[in-house]
């Protein structure tokens, strides 16, 4: 492993390198120690070796759990792949991702809670039994220092690349505008004179951003938004739509789950069409890791 330099290899055996690689994976020293079936007061003792022998503390308290230092961080994936490889070399053929225990951690945003999650969660019953899902939403992904850190397999979302970010698309969401059902808009035709007077509800699904490509819809079309709410999620916007007479862009995917529910309908502007790309994301320490590449096709085929 070239990552471990100026250190007496004779320091390390497997069994440590193993421990390291679970407590990096697992973000926690008691999660690792059930993982592996030994005390924590195992973990930490291996952990205290390598600490000595790598002169660096590896991991540091953040809230509940622990973080990688940069020289863990970088040692993670080498970890991964070596064991990867190793796991391979033993048992002669491919880990078999139908009898995993692992835990995999999913960020989505909660229009793919409401749409996604179901099938996904439906395939993985399926495909991978034994299995467990944490799903958590994009801005604990943001807070837990994104895709590089270890604390999230894969996300699904409208997110970027970033350094060391792998995605690929899975399919276009159409951004519509909707209203409740007996809004004063079902008696009038939609301007941009109309459009511009009516006050919107915006979702910040990442704290603090909005739809890009709907802010050029606007722009293009020399128009303004009066925002009234902002809101975390699609889901509570469109629970005000249907309350009052505020409008709000929704995913179509979640607008044709919710408006029987709550009263809303969709309402035609003079807009270009505003569509979003939604990517599935991961980072490149997960890339030889042959049971999350199983659970990154189960995503795409869900």
């Amino acid at each position: 492993m070239e990552i471990i330099t100026n250190v007496n290899l004779a320091a390390f055996d497997l069994n440590l390198l193993l421990v390291l690689h679970t407590v990096l994976a697992e973000g926690s020293v008691a999660r690792a120690a059930r993982r592996l079936a030994v005390t924590s007061s195992a973990v930490s003792n291996a952990l205290a070796r390598l600490r000595v022998a790598l002169d660096d503390p590896l991991t540091v308290r953040s809230g509940r759990g622990i973080v990688p230092t940069p020289r863990a961080a970088a040692l993670a994936p080498v970890l991964a792949r070596t064991l990867a490889a190793l796991g391979e070399a033993v048992s002669g053929t491919d880990l078999d991702p139908a009898h995993t225990e692992r835990e995999f951690t999913l960020a989505i945003a909660d229009v793919g809670q409401v749409v996604q999650l179901p099938g996904i969660v439906a395939r993985l019953a399926t495909a991978m039994p034994r299995a467990r899902l944490r799903v958590v939403s994009i801005d604990t992904l943001h807070a837990a220092g994104g895709l590089a850190s270890t604390a999230v397999d894969v996300s699904i979302g409208a997110g970027e690349r970033g350094p060391g970010v792998r995605a690929t698309a899975l399919y276009e969401e159409r951004i519509v505008l909707v209203a409740r059902r007996e809004h004063p808009l079902a008696r009038a035709r939609v301007t941009k004179r109309v459009l511009e007077a009516l006050r919107h509800v915006e979702v910040h699904v990442s704290p603090g951003k909005g739809n890009r490509a709907l802010a050029a819809s606007y722009a293009a079309a020399g128009l303004t938004r009066d925002l009234a709410v902002s809101v975390p999620t699609f889901t509570a916007a469109a629970a005000i739509v249907s309350t009052t007479d505020l409008v709000a862009w929704l995913p179509a995917s979640l607008v044709e789950v919710l408006a029987p529910r709550l009263g809303l309908r969709v309402v035609a502007t003079p807009l270009r069409p505003v569509r979003t790309a939604i990517n599935l994301l991961w980072h490149e320490r997960t890339d030889h890791d042959p049971t999350l590449r199983a659970f990154r096709e189960l995503i795409e085929r869900a």
